[in-house]
This record gives structure tokens, C-alpha cells and sequence, in this order.
């Protein structure tokens, strides 16, 4: 159990370069980082994808989630609240949940957004409830981190954010990136503690 997993959902490819940043934080204290996705979802009928997305992270299946020392989720708002695509395949870990396999590991997320006030802290909040039923330790951004008070685009103490813009195009600002490799950072630091009894 030495990796973090970075499980995200990304349309526009926000998400997807935030997940990288995660990874970068995880990365820099020596532990491994896992990027996974999630297919999208239909809302018409049953969607069908490849096994293998045609390109990023390969998708998630359970068992990553089962094996990992820690988990950031991350996924872009739909209306103050997480992705369907994330949704429904939190909807399908019943059986981790049974077996309490998530239960005393670190977790953290992070969104992006088409507007600052579009919903960022309750899309992160929404992401949150799932993992307070598997059990998971939650953790967000400390003040400690200065750039929470002083960026102008995106960052909250619950979990890094990133204004995308209403076309989606905006690239991450040096904060926001910031942010991102903090949260990866801090979940790696907690689960290396964890798993060596805390010494």
C-alpha cells in the first residue's frame, strides 16, 4: 500500500492537470503516485466505452481503490455538485464499503470551475459524504498555506480549486498549482505515517 491514488473525472482537461499536480506533491515526499479516471456517463441510455480511455489515465476499477494508501478525488462542478461520471462510480464501491477497505485512510479533493463562485466548495463538500461513509480521514488545505490568502482564481481550505473560465481554457495559476502539490504532499506525509504506526 505505498501509492496514493488520484482518481479524477475530466471533460475539459482542468481536472486532468490538476490531477497531475496532486500527483507531483506525492511524488515529492518519495511515495507513488496512481492517476485514474472514470468513464463518462449517459444520460439517454447506457454508455459504452473502451476498456482503455483513448488517451490520460487508464479508468479506475476497485481494486485501486481497495490497495491504496490514500486517495485524492477530484471533478469538475455540475451545479455545486460532483460529475454523474464520478458519481456513479462512487455509487458502485458497496463492496468496499462492506469490507471497510477505504476505513482510517487519508482523503482529499479538488474541483474546477467554469466561475469563482460556481460552486467549488459544495462541489468539494459533495465529494466529501461518499468518503465519510467508507470511513476515510479527510483532510483539506491549512492557512499555513499562504496562497489560500492570496490568490485571485482558485484555492479554499477544503480542498484545491481552479477557475477554468466560462470556456473552459484557462490554465492553472502558479497558486492553484501551488495548492494542487500541497494536497498531494500532505495526503502522502499522513498515509507514510499511518503505515509506519506514526513514528
Amino acid at each position: 500500500m505505498s501509492h496514493i491514488l488520484i482518481l479524477y473525472y475530466s471533460r475539459h482537461g482542468a481536472t486532468a492537470e490538476m490531477a497531475r499536480h496532486v500527483a507531483r506533491g506525492v511524488e515529492s515526499v518519495g511515495l507513488v503516485a496512481r492517476l485514474r479516471t472514470v468513464p463518462a456517463v449517459s444520460t439517454v441510455c447506457e454508455a459504452t466505452e473502451d476498456g482503455i480511455p483513448e488517451s490520460g489515465a487508464p479508468y479506475a476499477e476497485l481494486e485501486d481503490l481497495r490497495h491504496c494508501a490514500g486517495l485524492a478525488l477530484g471533478s469538475p462542478t455540475r451545479f455545486g455538485n460532483m460529475a454523474a461520471a464520478m458519481k456513479y462510480f462512487l455509487d458502485g464501491t458497496s463492496a468496499l464499503w462492506l469490507s471497510g477497505a477505504l476505513a482510517g485512510k487519508p482523503a482529499g479533493v479538488f474541483t474546477s470551475t467554469s466561475s469563482l463562485h460556481g460552486g467549488q466548495e459544495t462541489t468539494l463538500l459533495s465529494m466529501m459524504l461518499p468518503l465519510l461513509h467508507h470511513g476515510m480521514l479527510l483532510m483539506g488545505l491549512p492557512y499555513s498555506e499562504t496562497d489560500l490568502l492570496h490568490t485571485r482564481s482558485g484555492g479554499t481550505p477544503y480542498g484545491p480549486s481552479h477557475l477554468a473560465g466560462t470556456e473552459s481554457n484557462l490554465p492553472l495559476s502558479e497558486e492553484e498549482k501551488r495548492l494542487c502539490h500541497a494536497l498531494g504532499k500532505r495526503l502522502a506525509m499522513t498515509a507514510a505515517k499511518l503505515t509506519s504506526g506514526g513514528d
